[in-house]
């Protein structure tokens, strides 16, 4: 679960080339819920299924745990250390495959991409570290004896896929909408367990992490220019006449 900046706010970078959390509000990742949805649709259907949920963050990224606890599940665990801050993609995954492994799984539920850097590629590079099976981009999700099969559209074909467990899968955002918490999940996930980890849990280095373990920096930010206003064509009886000419000039038609 990864808790990101509201994605219908003015989004932008601090002074050292990083995500700039302080000034907007931040939420759980709009893509992550997918991936709830779906690992609750399979404890649905085998009541032995425990869902634990995983973030890494500051202070606040429980705020994005709670949120997909109240949707459902059972526990969830908060990777929080000062030195993460200005991880890459990279880093990102080490941390998180580290924390999957001490916590142990079958099956690693992802959103297809965050929503602040849509990358994409942390189930992949997750699978890599774990040493499991990826499958990604799934549309259609079923798990069943020790097997996961999916569906995945392509711009050519659609494609089914099955592998053997344990695996990590990514969803997409056409997977199955995702349900709103209720009242009593709500209060309910205040009282579920929240473990909070930092590197040296996970036997990670400083170095190999952050700014300094990143393989990739933001370099300069422009912010996009204010939108021009619009050209208005005033219908006097030549309205037509006008926009045609206002498409042909702007090579519409």
């Amino acid at each position: 679960m990864k808790h990101v900046p509201d994605a219908t706010a003015d989004r932008t970078f601090t002074q050292g080339g990083t995500t700039d959390r302080a000034s907007v509000d931040s939420v759980l990742s709009e893509l992550d819920e997918y991936a709830v949805e779906q690992a609750l649709r399979i404890a649905e259907s085998d009541t032995d299924t425990e869902i634990s949920y995983l973030t890494v963050g500051p202070d606040d990224a429980k705020d994005a745990l709670r949120k997909a606890l109240a949707m459902g599940g059972d526990s969830a665990i908060h990777v929080n250390d000062d030195d993460i801050e200005g991880s890459d993609a990279f880093g990102t995954s080490l941390v998180l495959a580290r924390a999957i492994e001490r916590h142990g799984f079958d099956l690693v539920l992802c959103g297809m991409a965050s929503t602040d850097g849509t990358m994409g590629v942390v189930p992949a590079l997750l699978a890599e570290r774990l040493g499991v099976r990826a499958v990604t981009h799934l549309e259609e999700l079923a798990v069943e004896n020790a097997t996961v099969t999916g569906r995945r559209e392509g711009d050519g074909a659609t494609v089914r896929i099955k592998g053997a467990l344990p695996a990590v899968v990514s969803v997409t955002d056409r997977s199955g909408d995702a349900r709103y918490p209720s009242f009593k999940g709500i209060m309910a996930a205040k009282k579920k367990p929240l473990e909070t980890l930092d590197l040296a849990d996970l036997g990670i280095e400083a170095a190999q992490v952050g700014s300094a373990g990143a393989r990739s920096a933001v370099d300069t930010a422009t912010r996009r220019p204010p939108r021009a206003k619009g050209e208005i064509v005033v219908d006097e009886g030549a309205g037509g006449v006008g926009l045609a000419a206002f498409l042909t000039a702007k090579k519409f038609i």
